[in-house]
């Protein structure tokens, strides 16, 4: 089904009509979705009215007494529990062990399979740490892969490797697993030659790598920025009369994400067509590796509907980058009506997601739409973050409204959060546009005194103040001051000083400063210059949307066969 709302065609308008409705359907949840003169509107009644999947209840655990059909299942349970309220797995294991003298093996096989199962690797890396200290445990092979594997995933590589010697002095050969596992701990540690090596030698005098491992590879290269690398591996895969094994969905997914992550939009297009050329099925992650570096609204909305035309179903990410789209397209209504349609799907938003409509309002400082938002986190549970506070200060700011935004300022600090270099910097920028030198550099002070060092923004937005007031000296010392804060003036304050020099004399200044700086080349001279132009610069965004998420493919693919532990 395809969404009426991502149209890019659809005019969509909040709370208002300047016409009568020539047919209107009114949705459970407040949403009036109406047609006129063929264009869509949507009319929200209810904004963000909660939905029943969103009331949340606590789940209790109840433990049967001794007559329960399942004993193991009750003890480890309450095993697991015990763990996790006093957050020492060693601990509660040795109480068990000098209560009862000894733990059934069954108990102890069943607690590390279900903390395998929730991805909890600190609390399996811990149990098996201490069974291998247990002379009554017999520490096979499985175990030490396992172990390895929890290593792996915490990205200890120091660990992975002590293992792996202890595993090779017990006379167990590495196996595909372990030597994945060792080179996944490589790269979430950073160490992506060492992955990279480990790979190598692999190919070379095995163990033969698994479609596990070239995943991981993968994933390796992508996040070291080793895109040569990836490509070089991929291609092999396609392209080899007899190459390993075929390329899967998961790798077909990475690439398209790579691509996306060095710019190549074209090459990401071409993954994404040659997987319908392979036969490979497409899965909403591969349209959202595909949205994820869309920047134009409409290219966003129509992989969109390209996703739901083959039937699958958006996730909340899928609609976190449609909202987003929309947002930074000023075009909130759709953003708004595209989150309401995320709650009438059933699908439970993030605290990112609250994040990204809450930024579509506080761009255009639409303060009471923002408020609503910042309201509904609350009572669905996801609490503000300080990423939220500042976004909702930015709405201030937009409005403008620096009266509210400074009351809002100190209620984030009344609510417990320390301001960070974005948050004073939103601030500082509001009080700029309001040509308020004074409270700039009451701001500018306050930060300092938090030990909050500047960056580069908020140097250029104090040198444009005073430049704007007519201070061109002062707007000299805060150009100077970026470059003692070993800051390298960037394009944006080189053109902002240029556009400052007034008089001959100024543009002199100006331009011996500019040539004394780093990077001169093709500089633009005063001369030259037109009027102001800054005001089209993108703003800067307060927190990254969702390369973590789109980057996770491979994260939630089951594990290799060989470590499903049963002793």
């Amino acid at each position: 089904m395809c969404s009426l709302i991502s149209k890019s065609h659809c005019n969509l308008g909040l709370g208002k009509l300047s016409l009568p409705p020539l047919q209107s359907s009114k949705s459970e949840y407040g949403i009036v979705r109406v047609k006129m003169s063929g264009r869509l509107k949507v009319v929200c009644k209810g904004m963000l009215t909660q939905r029943k999947f969103m009331q949340r209840k606590k789940k209790m655990v109840v433990f049967k007494d001794d007559d329960d059909e399942e004993p193991e299942k009750k003890n480890w349970l309450r095993l697991m529990k015990l763990i996790d309220e006093s957050g020492s797995a060693v601990s509660v294991l040795s109480s068990e062990k000098m209560k009862n003298k000894t733990i059934p093996k069954d108990l102890v096989v069943g607690t590390l399979i279900r903390f395998k199962q929730l991805k909890k690797w600190n609390v399996v890396a811990e149990i098996l740490v201490w069974l291998r200290g247990q002379s009554w445990w017999d520490f096979s092979k499985m175990d030490f892969i396992l172990l390895i594997t929890a290593y792996g995933k915490l990205g200890d590589f120091n660990g992975a490797e002590r293992v792996l010697g202890l595993m090779n002095k017990n006379g167990y050969a590495p196996n595909v697993v372990s030597q994945t596992a060792l080179m996944e701990a490589y790269g979430k540690g950073g160490k992506y030659n060492n992955a990279e090596a480990i790979f190598r030698r692999m190919q070379t005098f095995g163990p033969e790598p698994s479609a596990f491992t070239y995943q991981i590879i993968l994933k390796t290269f992508v996040e070291g920025n080793k895109f040569k690398e990836a490509e070089e591996v991929f291609d092999k895969l396609l392209n080899d009369e007899n190459p390993p094994l075929k390329p899967d969905q998961k790798m077909f997914n990475m690439m398209i994400y790579m691509y996306k992550k060095a710019g190549s939009h074209e090459k990401a297009r071409k993954t994404f067509a040659l997987m319908a050329e392979r036969g490979i099925e497409r899965s909403t992650v591969t349209y959202n590796s595909l949205m994820s570096y869309e920047t134009n609204y409409k290219e966003v909305s129509n992989i969109y509907d390209q996703m739901q035309r083959a039937d699958l179903r958006p996730d909340v990410v899928s609609y976190a980058l449609l909202i987003n789209a929309y947002g930074k397209a000023r075009r909130e209504d759709e953003a708004l009506a595209v989150f309401e349609e995320m709650l009438d799907a059933g699908v439970r938003p993030t605290r990112k997601a609250y994040n990204i409509l809450l930024d579509a309002f506080s761009m255009s400082g639409m303060v009471e739409q923002a408020r609503t938002v910042f309201k509904s986190m609350r009572r669905d549970k996801y609490m503000p973050d300080l990423c939220s506070y500042t976004t909702m200060l930015l709405a201030y700011v937009n409005a403008p409204d620096m009266k509210g935004a400074e009351k809002f300022f100190k209620r984030l600090i009344q609510d417990g959060f320390e301001p960070n270099v974005v948050t004073y910097g939103t601030i500082i920028n509001g009080y700029a546009k309001e040509n308020d030198i004074e409270k700039v550099m009451e701001k500018y002070e306050e930060m300092l005194a938090r030990g909050i060092k500047a960056n580069q923004t908020i140097l250029t937005t104090i040198m444009d103040a005073h430049g704007k007031n007519g201070e061109f000296d002062s707007a000299v010392h805060w150009f100077k001051e970026m470059e003692l804060s070993g800051l390298v003036p960037d394009q944006k304050a080189k053109n902002i000083l240029l556009s400052l020099a007034k008089t001959e004399e100024d543009k002199i200044v100006a331009n011996e400063l500019l040539l004394d700086s780093t990077e001169v080349n093709n500089l633009p001279k005063a001369n030259d210059l037109d009027e102001e132009d800054d005001d089209d610069d993108e703003e800067e965004d307060n927190y990254e949307y969702f390369d973590d998420q789109v980057a996770m493919t491979n994260d939630k693919q089951p594990e290799e066969s060989e470590l499903n532990h049963v002793k």
